[in-house]
C-alpha cells in the first residue's frame, strides 16, 4: 500500500458522528434495523460513503463468479445516463474479464488501484485502472463481504480528481464495514438461504424447475407475448467420459453463464436448469424473433469448450395461448429436438463428406497406378490412360493431355470422354510436369481439391519417369 500512501495528499477526516467506536456502534444499530437485504445493502453503501469519504460507493452481489450491482450511493438521479462517469452504475461484470475481481473472490482479499492522470503513473491492476479512467475516477478500492467463509459480495469505493488516493487505513475501514455487513447478512439472509436451497440449482446458481414453472404460469396470466426456450447440451456425456466429471460440471456452469448473458439482454427473463443437461428461459413481453436473435447471437459469441454445443428451440404464445404453461414447454422441447436432429445430420454429413473425399483420393491413386502399369508402352498412351482413370475416379467425364508448344502456348495431344450434361456440377483440375499437362474433370469442391491435385501430380510424375 506504500504507493497509495505516497500519492495521498492531505488525509480527509471521517464525519464526526461516524468517527471511532461510537460511529461503528451507530452503524451496527443501523444494520440491526434492516429487515431486508435491499435495506441492508443500502445502509452499507451509505455507511461506506461516510466512513471512506468516497465520491461514490457500489455494493454488489457475487454469484458464480458474476458480480451484480445492488446498491449505489449517492443514488443515481433519474436523468443520469448509465455509464456517464458520475459514479458506479448498476452493471454486471464477470471475473473472467476482471483479474482483480477474480483475486478478490479466490483469495478473499481487498484491492486498490489508482489512475491519477495520463502520465503512466497508474498503480494496481491495469484493467481496474482503465475502468477508473473510463468512469472519470482516479482511485478505487474494493473489499469482499464474506459470509460463512464464502464471498457474498463486495464494496467498491471510488474518488475523483482533487481527492486523496485510497491507502491502507481506507482498506481497513472498508473491511470493517464489510465485516459488519456480513454479520447482518447472516441474520437477514437466512430466509434467502432457505429460498436458495429450495429454488436454486446448486451447481450453476440458476433457478430450478420449480422457479421456471412458476415464472411461466405468471407470464401466461398476462396478455403479453411469452416465450419458452428449451436448451440441451450436446456433448456433455463425451466431455464427462473424455475429460472427467469436473470438466462436465465446468461445462454446465459455462452454459449457465452463456444463458445469463442472454438473459441480461432480455429484460424480465427467468433462466433455469431443469436437470441434467436441460436448461430453459422464460420470457415475457418480448417477441419470438427478438428472443431467437438474441440467443443465437450470444451462443455464437461465447462458444463452449471441448467441442460441446447448445441445441435449442422456442415456443411462443403468438402461435396460440394454451391453457397450461406445460404445453409451451412441450412445444419448445419438440423444437429443440428438431434442432438437435438437424445438428446431428449436419455433423454426420460433414464427416461423410470428409470420409468420401479421403476414399476418392485413395481411389484416384489406385486407379491411376493401375492405368499406368497396364497402359501400352510409350509416354502418351500412359498419360492418356492416367487421365481417363483419374477422371473416372474423381466423378468427371472429359479429360485432356496437353504439351507445351515452342511459341509458349500448349497443344492438345489427346482428348477423351464426353462433356458433362451439367457443367455447373464439374470443374477442371490441371497439373503439369514440363512439358506435359493433364486436365481432368472432377466434382470435388474447389476448397477441398489440394489432396487430389497432389495425388494427380504424383501420378503424372510417375508416368513420365516410368516411360523415360
Amino acid at each position: 500500500m506504500e504507493r497509495a500512501s505516497d500519492g495521498a495528499r492531505g488525509r480527509r477526516s471521517a464525519t464526526p458522528a461516524m468517527a471511532g467506536v461510537r460511529g461503528l456502534a451507530l452503524a451496527a444499530h443501523r444494520f440491526d434495523r434492516a429487515e431486508k437485504i435491499s435495506e441492508l445493502v443500502d445502509a452499507t453503501a451509505a455507511l461506506a460513503h461516510e466512513l471512506l469519504g468516497a465520491q461514490s460507493i457500489a455494493v454488489s452481489r457475487i454469484e458464480q463468479d458474476t458480480c451484480r450491482t445492488l446498491s449505489v450511493y449517492p443514488p443515481l438521479a433519474e436523468d443520469v445516463a448509465i455509464g456517464s462517469g458520475t459514479g458506479p452504475t448498476r452493471v454486471t461484470v464477470r471475473s473472467a474479464d476482471r483479474p482483480a475481481l477474480r483475486v478478490l473472490i479466490r483469495e478473499h482479499s481487498s484491492w486498490v488501484a489508482h489512475a491519477p492522470d495520463g502520465s503512466g503513473a497508474d498503480w494496481g491492476d491495469p484493467v481496474e485502472c482503465e475502468a477508473l479512467r473510463a468512469s472519470g475516477h482516479v482511485t478505487g478500492l474494493a473489499s469482499p463481504i464474506i459470509v460463512n467463509g464464502h464471498v457474498w459480495g463486495q464494496i467498491l469505493a471510488t474518488r475523483d480528481v482533487g481527492q486523496p488516493l485510497f491507502e491502507a487505513d481506507d482498506v481497513a475501514a472498508a473491511e470493517v464495514v464489510a465485516a459488519l455487513t456480513a454479520g447482518a447478512l447472516a441474520r437477514v439472509d437466512l430466509d434467502e438461504q432457505v429460498r436458495h436451497l429450495v429454488a436454486d440449482d446448486p451447481l450453476t446458481g440458476l433457478g430450478n424447475r420449480r422457479v421456471a414453472d412458476h415464472a411461466a404460469e405468471i407470464a401466461l396470466m398476462s396478455d403479453l407475448e411469452m416465450c419458452v426456450v428449451m436448451c440441451d447440451v450436446d456433448g456433455l456425456k463425451r466431455v464427462n467420459d473424455e475429460f472427467g466429471h469436473d470438466a462436465g460440471d465446468d461445462l454446465l456452469r459455462a452454459v449457465a453463464d452463456v444463458l445469463r448473458r442472454a438473459q441480461d439482454q432480455l429484460p424480465g427473463t427467468t433462466t433455469a436448469r431443469l436437470g441434467g443437461d436441460e436448461f430453459c428461459l422464460v420470457t415475457i413481453g418480448l417477441s419470438r424473433d427478438e428472443v431467437k436473435r438474441t440467443l443465437a447471437r450470444t451462443i455464437r459469441k461465447y462458444p463452449l469448450a471441448n467441442g460441446a454445443a447448445l441445441s435449442w428451440g422456442v415456443a411462443s404464445t403468438a402461435d396460440g395461448r394454451p391453457e397450461h404453461a406445460r404445453t409451451l414447454f412441450r412445444r419448445a422441447d419438440a423444437a429443440q429436438y428438431q434442432a438437435k436432429r438437424r445438428r446431428a445430420r449436419a455433423v454426420h454429413a460433414e464427416a461423410s463428406s470428409a470420409s468420401a473425399a479421403a476414399v476418392t483420393v485413395d481411389k484416384l491413386v489406385a486407379a491411376g497406378v493401375g492405368a499406368i502399369l497396364n497402359a501400352q508402352s510409350g509416354l502418351v498412351p500412359r498419360l492418356c490412360a492416367l487421365a481417363a482413370a483419374a477422371t473416372g475416379a474423381m466423378g468427371g467425364a472429359a479429360w485432356s493431355v496437353l504439351r507445351d508448344a515452342e511459341d509458349g502456348g500448349v497443344v492438345a495431344v489427346a482428348r477423351g470422354g464426353m462433356p458433362s450434361d451439367d457443367p455447373g456440377q464439374v470443374r477442371t483440375l490441371a497439373v503439369a510436369s514440363e512439358p506435359w499437362v493433364v486436365e481432368v474433370e472432377t466434382t470435388a469442391p474447389e476448397e477441398g481439391s489440394a489432396p487430389f491435385a497432389d495425388a494427380l501430380l504424383l501420378l503424372l510424375d510417375l508416368a513420365v519417369q516410368g516411360a523415360s
